[in-house]
């Protein structure tokens, strides 16, 4: 008599994460993605388009290393088209095959274009997530009719789209038009121990800037607001940019009692430490992991209202800024300096927003439904809890 044959156990979803720049809020997202998918069991890794250059970054790097199983590489990715795309291209296909993916997954304007451009022999179904990326660009423009030229091209090669924000969805659909493949609205998440209160400095400053120090972060719009405050202030600008030189002369111009500091790259939550109130003077976004990491921290929030930033803030959304109006950015200002218990208050309101509908946990857990999904359709389905699992919409034969 044979002995019965046991079962074999199923091989973990093979999932690889492309993007072009290890840094800021989309290398943030890959790495919580990355992260969360392989303590579900799933076999993950990371192709970055050049190697970290900060602390933070590299720190995040080594941890991703330890994490996947697949491994994380570097692939060269200039950011604006060039002719050593194609040769990357290659490199990047070469690579891809030997790790044998059934997910890629191609994050931003560059990372997502490398995904779907790879030649058909690689393998694996292509997920595109824009994170703003060739969005944030105006169709009038030669440059941004040229990217969503592309763009439209590319949707052809696309297995399904993941937009972090409600507002993400509709900039594509008005710019590019209706995704081509099932999509979906999976909103960033934060972790749990990101709720605890920040312990602010003894000598915290009046505001605090944390982001990239570059003009379309509103920068720029925010020393020129502080500088029109007729009364003493301070603010510390936490960073590093390609524009920091330009900013820091700005500064030097500043009225006498304005004292505007700049402190470099810090970890978010050592950042919120210096300010009493948190200032996102942004004039694009997608969905800011800053301002979902303040409002966790239950730090004061002053922000504008661009991208997803309105749906962070719901019922509150009228508080938010016209974008790159400075006298409307000052009079917030000094309305959060003469009120301070009203923007406490805020504060708490926005906590228990993003605690209720932007969790780590639900944003791991929605991608791998979905990508499970793409493979067997009928495993998609919209869930009773979308507060646990955020998905907004689906689209293209999937249940709405």
């Amino acid at each position: 008599m044979t002995a019965p044959s046991m079962p074999v156990a199923p091989e973990p979803l093979r999932v690889l994460h492309v993007l072009r720049a290890p840094l800021g809020g989309l290398f943030r997202h890959v790495f919580d993605l990355a992260e969360g998918q392989a303590a579900a069991g799933l076999a993950v890794g990371v192709i970055m388009g050049e190697e970290p250059r900060d602390p933070i970054a590299m720190a995040r790097a080594q941890e991703l290393a330890a994490r996947c199983s697949l491994g994380t590489h570097v692939v060269p990715m200039r950011r604006m088209p060039g002719l050593g795309d194609g040769l990357n291209l290659l490199r990047l296909a070469a690579c891809t095959r030997g790790l044998r993916p059934d997910i890629i997954h191609g994050h931003g304007a560059k990372g997502g274009a490398y995904v779907r451009l790879l030649p058909g022999f690689v393998g694996g179904m292509r997920v595109y997530t824009p994170h703003g990326g060739a969005l944030h660009f105006d169709p009038r423009t030669i440059q941004g009719m040229a990217f969503f030229a592309a763009e439209r091209l590319m949707r052809r090669w696309t297995d399904g789209f993941i937009f972090e924000s409600d507002f993400g969805l509709r900039m594509f659909t008005a710019k590019i038009g209706e995704p081509s493949a099932p999509s979906i609205v999976i909103r960033n998440g934060v972790r749990e121990e990101e709720f605890a209160p920040v312990e602010r400095a003894a000598d915290a400053a009046d505001f605090v800037f944390v982001g990239e120090l570059r003009m379309l972060k509103g920068v720029g719009t925010l020393i020129e607001a502080v500088s029109s405050i007729r009364t003493p202030v301070r603010i510390c600008i936490v960073g590093s940019g390609s524009d920091r030189a330009v900013f820091e002369d700005m500064a030097r111009k500043a009225p006498a009692h304005v004292r505007i500091e700049f402190k470099g790259a810090l970890p978010a939550r050592e950042a919120f430490a210096l300010g009493r109130v948190v200032v996102l003077p942004s004039h694009h976004e997608s969905l800011p992991y800053v301002a979902l990491e303040a409002a966790a921290a239950g730090m004061p929030l002053i922000a504008t209202r661009v991208g997803g930033i309105p749906e962070i803030f719901g019922p509150d959304a009228g508080r938010l800024v016209s974008p790159g109006v400075a006298h409307a950015l000052a009079a917030a200002l000094v309305g959060a300096i003469s009120d301070r218990e009203d923007m406490a208050r805020l504060a708490e309101r926005l906590r228990v927003r993003v605690h209720s509908g932007f969790s780590v946990t639900g944003m791991v857990g929605g991608v791998i439904e979905f990508y499970r999904g793409l493979r067997e359709p009928a495993l998609i389905r919209q869930p009773a809890d979308t507060a646990q699992l955020p998905i907004a919409r689906m689209r293209e034969g999937l249940p709405r």
